[in-house]
């Protein structure tokens, strides 16, 4: 990561090193000379380029950027702050135009802070023209101006000093004396907002949230207390629990799977989910549930595998320590989230929280995946009832359209490189921007595949990136989601580009398979399509 700065960040780097250690995340953090972004974005040949980071964040002040607005706001004239938000967004978007002719690294902006006293207080608030409106027309241009460019994110820095209260996020006497304005509070806060862009980037984030119900979901033991007696509603405690399953709830509608792990009795759980009204979390939310005696260790392995996703997509909540010691021990790669069982208020916020639910893009198939496994769910009782695998094929009509990347699949594109472990060939990870390069590039072919069955949309589920080298077409990626494992979406996405490679005068399709300890699934795909082995090698 490379640092462009004006001001003193050094003290926050190591916490955010730890911090990503501990998501499996190695970060070598580079920062650029003091105040001197401008000179490093321009400079072709500066050690922000050489360096040939993965991420670069431009951490900037609004002292430093729009001093007119933030200094000296009370001697300008309207005219004058507008023109200073221009000038401001006009430097964002030169910079901008540089730093993506470079390098695809992805790029991650600071917004501007607003003052802790504006200088017209109170009537600041009151005054569309004021200099807190001033700020945020500006940081609302930020997000439309970074909308033009792949993979360039904004970090909501002014959102993240207003959560943490602007009089203690700074510490005024270290600013005047060795120009530190964070004071020592601050520097975990900025260190952990940094994290959630950094996980997503990684593909570090949890696919799927496993919650338990007693004293979790909701207040009480079921099994105890009955349904009208568990606190679960718009009173406390029960609101605590309400507000743990709305946060539940918006991971739910970015695409995170949720699933259940309780010690419990089916048809007491199931009653509440179905019949309490201070359920917010319905039944068709839950794309697994484990609900029964047997030990928590086991339902998590169960759950991973109905899902068809790695151990380590699961993040686990539970109020009871002992049992979410246990999966930490046996289960290591699973997120395991702390809450205090004596404070209900704290669930959610636990939640919200942790960066292991980090997004930085949403695509269609994200807000729709909850929908999508539940019709996974008809499925799997489809194949059950089958005679034969044909018969159960033809029972789903499935039908795959397979086509070029554009800009509307773009990021759903990325995000399954940068995602999908288990049927991917190579398991190489691409950002949107790389992606973009090889769709561009004369010699490579960047394809998609959406496949439809009677039960529903399961959206772009595959991925082919081929070079084209006249005679031999050869496959850089090859991966395809796990939703769709075994239904035969593979021959079809080989034959479509066989097809094409043939009309375009190739004789030869190649590809290697480079294994990791989760991509078994994908070894045998070549073979059982007709390609044969012709080297085998301890280097990629």
């Amino acid at each position: 990561i490379f640092f462009l700065r004006s001001f003193t960040i050094e003290p926050a780097l190591g916490p955010l090193e730890a911090a990503a250690a501990c998501h499996g995340i190695r970060v070598e953090s580079m920062v650029g000379e003091f105040n001197a972004h401008v000179q490093e974005i321009i400079d072709a040949d500066s050690r922000l380029y050489s360096s040939d980071p993965d991420v670069i964040v431009l951490a900037i002040q609004s002292r430093d950027l729009v001093p007119g607005i933030y200094l000296d706001f009370a001697d300008q004239t309207a005219e004058q702050i507008a023109a200073s938000v221009r000038d401001a967004v006009g430097s964002f978007r030169q910079w901008l135009d540089m730093v993506r002719s470079r390098t695809q690294a992805h790029v991650i902006i600071h917004n501007l802070e607003c003052p802790e006293f504006p200088v017209v207080s109170p009537m600041d608030g009151q005054d569309p023209h004021g200099q807190q409106a001033a700020i945020r027309d500006l940081n609302r241009s930020l997000v439309e101006l970074v909308s033009e460019y792949q993979g360039v994110h904004v970090l909501d820095y002014d959102s993240l000093v207003a959560r943490h209260g602007r009089s203690r996020w700074h510490d005024h006497r270290k600013w005047l004396t060795m120009r530190m304005p964070l004071a020592a509070d601050s520097l975990v806060p900025l260190a952990g907002e940094w994290l959630r862009f950094l996980v997503a980037i990684a593909g570090r984030s949890s696919k799927c949230l496993v919650c338990d119900l007693d004293n979790t979901m909701w207040g009480g033991i079921i099994g105890e207390d009955g349904i009208n007696g568990i606190d679960l509603g718009v009173e406390y405690p029960g609101a605590a629990y309400q507000q743990f399953q709305r946060a539940v709830l918006d991971l739910y509608q970015q695409g995170v799977i949720i699933a259940i792990c309780s010690k419990n009795n089916m048809d007491d759980a199931m009653e509440v989910i179905r019949d309490h009204d201070g359920m917010i979390l319905k039944e068709p939310h839950f794309a697994s549930m484990r609900i029964n005696w047997q030990d928590k260790v086991q339902n998590l392995r169960e759950i991973a595998e109905e899902l068809n996703i790695g151990i380590d997509s699961l993040a686990f909540i539970d109020d009871n320590p002992v049992e979410r010691e246990m999966v930490r021990e046996m289960l290591p790669e699973v997120t395991v989230i702390d809450v205090d069982p004596s404070d209900p208020i704290g669930h959610a916020r636990a939640v919200r929280e942790n960066p292991m639910f980090s997004r930085i893009s949403l695509s269609e198939d994200d807000r729709r995946r909850g929908q999508m496994y539940a019709e996974q769910r008809q499925r799997m009782d489809l194949q059950t009832s089958s005679t034969s695998m044909e018969d159960y094929y033809r029972s789903l009509e499935m039908v795959a359209d397979i086509g070029l990347v554009d800009d509307a699949r773009l990021a759903r594109v990325a995000q399954l490189t940068q995602k999908t472990n288990q049927l991917n060939m190579t398991t190489r990870r691409y950002s949107e921007q790389q992606i973009q390069e090889f769709a561009s590039a004369d010699d490579s072919h960047v394809y998609w595949i959406n496949v439809k069955d009677r039960f529903g949309d399961n959206g772009v589920v595959g991925v082919m990136i081929l070079r084209d080298q006249g005679d031999t077409w050869e496959f850089d990626t090859f991966l395809m989601s796990c939703r769709v494992i075994g239904r035969t979406v593979e021959t079809a996405m080989l034959a479509t580009v066989a097809e094409h490679a043939r009309a375009a005068g190739a004789t030869k399709l190649a590809g290697s398979f480079i294994p990791t300890r989760k991509n078994p699934p994908a070894q045998a795909i070549y073979e059982s399509h007709g390609f044969k082995k012709i080297s085998e090698s301890s280097e990629e």
